[in-house]
């Protein structure tokens, strides 16, 4: 049998030695496979791995068995708007305009409700550009206090996020990074103006605010990852949905499995009735 994917002799080689005319030699044109399956194999590739760019997406295919390219493979995702999901270094711009509030939390143990809270800006893919989710976490009960979507990284929405937050509970701290959001004259003065200290991350410290960025990789693989939405409406009402659960329903192992909910009302001393 001649074949063109001879690991050492090429077609005219293998018809020399057995004694075939190479004129006579015509490849077998491959069957076809629809664009709709190929299409339907990358969505659901994408689904369970939404960081895979093309390239990943083609060698999983081909360990499917598919004979396909990687050229085929990103015009396809191009026409379907999909693309790998990867950290955009864009959430935290600083204003060189704005003053810079040191870091309190260093070396301080947490030990109850409204001691701490923790706030940052995430980004979501949509099929037609980003979104931006900005939420405020008690670091004591991990229990979301607010928060908000939008899509633009103006201060508004934080802004809005806080205000309904600070109608709630006054805390001792506020913990950001120095995006300009949280380095605006407009966030520093309402937290100020609660009686509340500010602090800021150090430049490129995301670890000084750990908690609030445990609950993005959370929210994002539990739950916003797992599905696809075409609208902001849409996924407005999901994360609402999965806040709540996350909130009143999900377990935490370091609670000692209670839900936020349930650590952040048994220890409130500071809620605002």
């Amino acid at each position: 049998m001649i074949t063109a994917n001879h690991e050492a002799l090429s077609i005219r080689q293998q018809c020399k030695l057995l004694a075939v005319n190479r004129a006579s030699i015509y490849y077998k044109e491959e069957p076809k496979v629809d664009e709709t399956e190929i299409s339907n194999e990358i969505h659901e590739i994408w689904l369970k791995m939404p960081f895979y760019g093309y390239r990943r997406i083609t060698a999983a295919l081909c360990r499917l068995g598919y004979n396909i390219n990687h050229k085929r493979v990103a015009r396809i995702m191009k026409e379907m708007k999909i693309k790998a999901i990867y950290p955009m270094a864009k959430t935290s711009l600083r204003n060189l305009a704005h003053a810079i509030y040191p870091y309190l939390l260093q070396d301080i143990a947490i030990i109850r409700v409204n001691q701490a809270w923790m706030s940052d800006i995430t980004y979501i893919k949509m099929p037609s550009g980003f979104v931006y989710l900005v939420a405020l976490i008690d670091v004591y009960s991990r229990y979301i206090i607010s928060w908000r979507l939008s899509i633009t990284m103006a201060t508004d929405f934080c802004l809005e996020m806080l205000k309904e937050a600070l109608s709630k509970a006054s805390p001792e701290i506020i913990n950001t990074d120095q995006g300009c959001q949280f380095t605006s004259h407009d966030w520093v003065n309402m937290v100020l103006s609660a009686n509340v200290l500010v602090s800021m991350d150090g430049k490129g410290r995301w670890v000084d605010n750990v908690y609030i960025e445990r609950f993005w990789r959370t929210v994002k693989y539990e739950h916003i990852l797992l599905f696809s939405y075409t609208t902001v409406a849409e996924l407005r009402i999901s994360i609402a949905q999965y806040i709540e659960l996350y909130n009143n329903e999900r377990l935490h192992q370091s609670l000692g499995y209670k839900t936020p909910a349930e650590v952040y009302a048994c220890k409130s001393t500071n809620s605002k009735k």
